[in-house]
């Protein structure tokens, strides 16, 4: 009984080896998904723009977010539009070119302001806000309603068949799943595989509580 046991253990061995009964990492990611991440309303602030509402000129990280070299601060401020108010907006890190507010349709009508829907980094038509830190108050034309996308490696790229700056559909799994369209990829060296959806979208799938 013995050498059969051994007998037995050794085919075992090998059949594990040679990737039997065990899936590959490309099929374990499929049978997972995409993560779903929902990016709640956050502000990046430029070099200047910091110097002027916190009389700093660096960003001090508090943790480490999902993406790569991003981080949240314990910096907040207040988001005011013609309309009203939103207090208490994390700053995320590292600081930029340009100052930016990314925000929701429903944050842009509780604030007054016609932010148009963009990828973070193109401000292009972006709406003037005034942020607010303490005594310390500033005017950017930095508002934009996140655009949904996907974050990804060149190795998930090539395992997706996607390529960077494509727009692909996405069904999100949550109590009420939705497919959303024109999701465009985003594909660097430095990102963590992601699903970047805003607090509206998330809240619509079930996923915002």
């Amino acid at each position: 009984m013995d050498a059969v046991d051994t007998i037995v253990a050794e085919v075992l061995r090998r059949l594990k080896a040679e990737g039997f009964g065990a899936e590959a990492p490309a099929a374990r990611q499929a049978a997972r998904g995409i993560p779903a991440e929902m990016s709640a309303r956050h502000v990046h602030l430029s070099a200047a723009d910091m110097k002027a509402l916190f009389g700093q000129e660096e960003l001090p990280p508090s943790r480490a977010i999902s993406q790569p070299g991003q981080y949240l601060s314990a910096m907040r401020v207040r988001l005011i539009g013609p309309r009203g108010s939103i207090d208490n907006v994390a700053v995320l890190g590292p600081l930029r070119k340009a100052t930016q507010a990314e925000i929701s349709a429903t944050d842009a009508r509780a604030l007054g302001v016609a932010a148009p829907v963009r990828l973070s980094g193109d401000l292009t038509g972006a709406a003037a806000v005034y942020l607010q830190a303490g005594d310390r108050m500033l005017r950017a034309e930095a508002a934009i309603v996140a655009k949904r996308h996907l974050h990804m490696l060149p190795s998930d790229a090539a395992r997706y068949g996607v390529r960077d700056g494509q727009s692909v559909s996405v069904r999100v799994l949550g109590e009420r799943p939705l497919i959303l369209e024109d999701v465009p990829v985003r594909v660097t060296e430095q990102s963590a595989l992601a699903l970047h959806i805003d607090t509206d979208e998330a809240n619509a799938a079930g996923l915002g509580k």
